[in-house]
Formats: structure tokens, sequence, C-alpha cells
């Protein structure tokens, strides 16, 4: 799947589950669950040991569905990030901006998304093949930042980690975010095995990100 494939997934999704999990099989049923109830953009984070083998078994799982697009979170440096895409992770996500893990992301035509916090942060990473950065963690920030940076920057595609939920996913949608990840109510469910609840409540936050894009 080419970068501007991978890209547009994302950006018709909306909403990406971080998925972090325990184990091989509890990560691998809480993405199922994610999918199953339309977020089909997952970032199985690094957090987890068994990350790669959780990667590779979504990734053979959904081949061939350009809709769900699988990632690799927490990324700290490109030899992780290399492990990823090998394992058939589709994007990358990082919570700070690592030079090296943008080039060898662009090397292999694969989005690097990094966690920002500055405009110069912004501009560093759109100088290095960034297409998208993420504000983490949003709680630090509040939705007014979003217009903050989209003054100065408004070709800035941004996504928002931490602090997004049910209640406040419109006002973060309306501030102009083009993606929200959401993960931690999904990963303690998960945890106890509440993997339909799972499903459900991520069907609740498409339908909400999608009336407040006016879907």
């Amino acid at each position: 799947m080419i970068k501007m494939k991978v890209l547009k997934a994302l950006q018709d999704c909306g909403v990406v589950a971080v998925v972090r999990g325990n184990t091989k099989e509890v990560g691998v049923k809480i993405s199922e669950a994610c999918i199953k109830g339309n977020v089909r953009a997952i970032e199985v984070t690094y957090t987890n040991k068994f990350a790669n083998d959780i990667i590779r078994e979504l990734a053979g799982i959904y081949d061939g569905h350009d809709d769900v697009v699988i990632g690799a979170g927490t990324v700290l440096d490109p030899e992780t990030a290399r492990l990823a895409i090998l394992a058939g992770a589709k994007y990358i996500v990082s919570p700070s901006f690592n030079e090296e893990t943008a080039r060898l992301c662009n090397r292999y035509k694969v989005p690097y998304i990094p966690g920002v916090m500055t405009i110069n942060e912004i501009v560093t990473a759109h100088e290095n093949g960034v297409d998208v950065v993420k504000v983490f963690p949003g709680t630090a920030f509040g939705p007014g930042y979003i217009g903050a940076i989209k003054g100065p920057l408004p070709y800035a595609s941004v996504m928002v980690t931490g602090g997004v939920n049910l209640e406040n996913i419109d006002t973060w949608t309306n501030a102009g975010v083009d993606l929200v990840g959401i993960g931690g109510e999904l990963n303690k469910l998960g945890e106890v095995g509440k993997f339909e609840e799972i499903t459900s409540i991520c069907n609740q936050y498409i339908e909400k990100f999608n009336q407040a894009r006016g879907y």
C-alpha cells in the first residue's frame, strides 16, 4: 500500500485505536473488536513486547482490505520502525520526532506521525517529509491549540492523542483536528474480555466524529 493510499485511509477513518494489551492474544482481539466497530486504523504500540507478532498477524488477516490500516506506535528509533515495517506496519507513530526515523520511513514510503509540542517542531517535521503530526498529550493543550497551530500553518495535518473521549471528540473535530487517537478505555475493557463493548464504543466514536465532520 503506497504512502498516499495509507494517508487517505487514515483520513477517511479519522479515528485511530491505540492498542496496547499485555499479551499477543489480547492485542489481536482488541484490534479485531475495534475494526468490527468501524475504527479501521489500528496503532499497535511497542509497549507490548509482542507488538511485532500482533502487527504481523493483523497484517495477514486484513491483507487486501484497503480500508484497514495496521500501524505501529511508541516507536522511538529507526531500528524499531524497520522491524515494524517488515512485520507489516503501514504507518509509524512516535511520541516525539526523530530525524533518523523520518528518513527511514521516507525510504520505505511509509507515513511517519511524530509527537510534537511547538510550531518549531512541526516545521522541522514537515521539512523532514512528515505529512501528519501528533499533538500529544492533548490534555496538555486543549482544542484551542489546534487553531493556534493552523493559524500560521494552515496546511498542517494534525492528529490528537491523549484526552480524547466521547464527550469531547466533537469539540476536537470542530477545532480542526484531522485524526484522533483513542485507547485508554478500549485497552482496559480488552484486559477483562469485554470485546463486544469495545466494538460498541468504537461505533459511537465513528458516529460522533463523522457527525462533527458533517458526514
